[in-house]
């Protein structure tokens, strides 16, 4: 078989152990953690869904070496607790039986440990300990640690090493980046210390030298190790990629692969995890320089979903091994599909920051655009129901699709009817945004699944009553969608207004000088992507402050985007759109002008609650799902539509 990536399929061979293809899953924190710091069940079978999906290595993340300074809500290894080791064990098994290599990140969160808890309470309570005695910028204070502290943790990154091994891990990431306890030893922007552990780079890179001898005396020669290292810190008195290359090429002897990301913690999330607003594989160049630099074997990550970009990687030279982390949540089988040759099947990460959020707020995990993502317990396999039936989905949105897609592959006869010319329904918005357009190649991506899997797709058709009782199908999903909430503000209905979800039809019509009336998700990415164009944008808001309801993870880097786009105008309730702009009033009562020759109207949606009233009794089994059911989200539509297909 001629492969369609070659390099990116190839093994690579990290001390004596071979790793089936270039293509390695990145740490991502597991789903459930016991109060004694053992991995639940829910997290292997979390990890245990990226070795089904043809990952070389799957990393679990992250083990706490030193629970006495580091007390972050985060996995434990210790033989003293009962169920630890075994914990351990069934998670290395669970990703080693589907042949990848299961790998396992050892970290110290240094001054910042227990940040990510959601019980503040019990952050407040913890010790924080670091390179340097200072305060935090969220006022807690950290204590230096002494040279007896350090070697304390230094020797715990052995024995944990060493208990991970007999657990089964094949491979150890040592965590040497983004701001955690090892970071905080190499940048001078934490570490102010005077000892042998402070001042000149080789005392800096003394504790991560340390470390990594420690494991490799308890590990022994042979046994790979990988060490994550931020390519260079991109702040202010951190150090850059000049600096970043000198760290690699001393801890290179020590380690078998170079693991270069980028960034420190609290300062730069949107670099360390890039979103939607930059180009994909931001961070590449930072590994591509090291690896000049170093004879080792080096790591990329940082956006990366694009069989062909990592390819291009490989072969050019630019790195060893490619990993990801949330592409490999969106499409966990997304190294399978490479090495079948079916890249055209990979659903693509949105870099939406679903995931993360949801892990910020409910210790949980979620995928925009796939349903088992934290729910892995619940089965990844697709069962033929018991008795096929004919299901009827009205509407060919993501949720439409997807529950269409599902029901198909379990066996039933599905009819999908859309009344529109064309599948995606408010997706096909997002086409005309750069930054957005793998949302509206999503759409694309779920009708080719549905197609292939059988489903009859009639576009141009909308199912009304009389249609449904006239295909009298068993099971009826409706997927009706939502429509722009236009309020009767004067002038809104005017020739030089675009409704936002029609502005890839209307591009055209809208000038060099814009308001965006509505600063939601849809107003404010609109805004982005029109200044962005060189467009004089003016984002009108009648609330105090713009898109309340994005995720925690994605608003702060929406906004800063806004920034540099737009100018904003908060507590400003609009009057009447004239030829000239929008009267508002402002929030001194005066009425103003917000200039501007075109408008753009993204004051929200509402559900289609005449259409979804209409058909709800037009089956014995109805199903009302996305918007159709509340104004929300396509992670809501995707993951109710999979159920309700599951449900017939």
């Amino acid at each position: 078989m001629e492969r369609q990536f070659p390099y990116l399929s190839s093994p690579i061979t990290l001390g004596r152990t071979v790793f089936r293809n270039r293509m390695f899953s990145a740490p991502m924190g597991g789903t459930d953690i016991a109060n004694d710091g053992c991995i639940g069940p829910k997290s292997t079978a979390f990890y245990e869904l990226r070795a089904k999906g043809g990952a070389a290595a799957v990393t679990v993340s992250e083990l706490m070496v030193h629970p006495e300074t580091d007390g972050s809500h985060a996995y434990h290894l210790d033989e003293s607790i009962l169920n630890s080791l075994a914990c351990a064990t069934y998670t290395a098994d669970a990703i080693r039986r589907h042949g990848a290599i299961p790998s396992l990140e050892l970290s110290h969160s240094g001054m910042f440990a227990g940040t990510y808890m959601t019980d503040k309470t019990k952050q407040k309570s913890l010790h924080q300990w670091g390179p340097c005695d200072t305060v935090r910028a969220d006022g807690v204070p950290v204590k230096a640690l002494s040279k007896e502290k350090i070697q304390e943790i230094v020797q715990a990154y052995a024995h944990v090493a060493g208990l991970a091994k007999r657990a089964g891990f094949e491979l150890l990431m040592v965590h040497g980046g983004h701001g955690w306890l090892i970071n905080q030893f190499l940048s001078p922007l934490f570490n102010h210390r005077t000892d042998e552990y402070g001042g000149s780079l080789e005392n800096r890179c003394r504790l991560a030298i340390e470390v990594l001898k420690a494991i490799r005396e308890e590990v022994g020669p042979f046994f790979p190790i990988e060490f994550r290292m931020s390519g260079a810190e991109f702040v202010d008195e951190g150090y850059d990629i000049d600096e970043g290359v000198k760290i690699a090429q001393m801890i290179e002897p020590y380690v078998d692969l170079i693991h270069v990301s980028a960034g420190t913690y609290q300062k730069t999330f949107g670099i360390t995890h890039p979103s939607m607003f930059t180009e994909h594989g931001r961070n590449v160049f930072l590994a591509a320089e090291i690896k000049k630099h170093v004879s080792k074997p080096v790591a990329t990550i940082g956006g990366l979903n694009d069989p062909a970009q990592m390819e291009e990687i490989i072969a050019s030279g630019k790195a060893d091994v490619v990993e990801m982390a949330r592409a490999l949540l969106a499409d966990p089988f997304l190294p399978n599909k490479v090495l079948a040759n079916k890249a055209d099947e990979i659903v693509r990460c949105l870099r939406c920051f679903t995931c993360m959020a949801e892990r910020a707020a409910t210790s949980t995990r979620r995928c925009t655009v796939n349903p088992l993502i934290g729910r892995e317990m619940e089965g990844d396999e697709i069962y033929p129901a018991p008795v096929r039936k004919k299901v009827l989905v009205a509407g060919g949105g993501p949720g439409g699709l997807y529950a269409a897609w599902t029901a198909a592959r379990r066996g039933h006869q599905v009819i999908l009817c859309e009344k529109e010319d064309s599948l995606g329904g408010i997706l096909k918005s997002e086409q005309a945004l750069d930054f957005k357009h793998e949302m509206y190649e999503l759409a694309l991506t779920y009708e080719k699944f549905a197609r292939n899997a059988g489903v009859e797709i009639r576009l141009g058709t909308e199912v009304t009553r009389e249609y449904a009782e006239k295909e009298a199908p068993d099971a009826l999903i409706i997927a009706v969608g939502s429509e722009p909430l236009i309020p009767p503000i004067p002038g809104l209905d005017g020739e030089n207004v675009t409704i936002v979800n029609n502005y890839y039809l209307e591009k055209e019509k809208v000038g060099d000088e814009v308001v965006v009336m509505g600063g939601g998700l849809a107003g404010c990415e609109c805004a982005i992507h029109l200044g962005k164009e060189g467009k004089k944008v003016r984002l009108v808001e009648m609330r105090d402050s713009l898109a309340p309801d994005a995720n925690v993870r994605h608003r702060p880097l929406l906004l800063a985007e806004i920034a540099k786009y737009a100018e904003v105008y908060t507590g400003h309730k609009a009057l009447r759109v004239t030829e000239e702009g929008v009267i508002c009033q402002d929030p001194d009562g005066k009425e103003v002008l917000i200039p501007g020759k075109s408008i753009i109207c993204a004051l929200g949606q509402r559900s289609r609650t005449k259409a979804v009233e209409e058909l709800r009794d037009c089956a014995p089994f109805v199903r009302v799902i996305g918007d159709a059911a509340k104004v929300s989200t396509i992670t809501n539509a995707v993951y109710w539509g999979y159920h309700a297909a599951l449900d017939i």
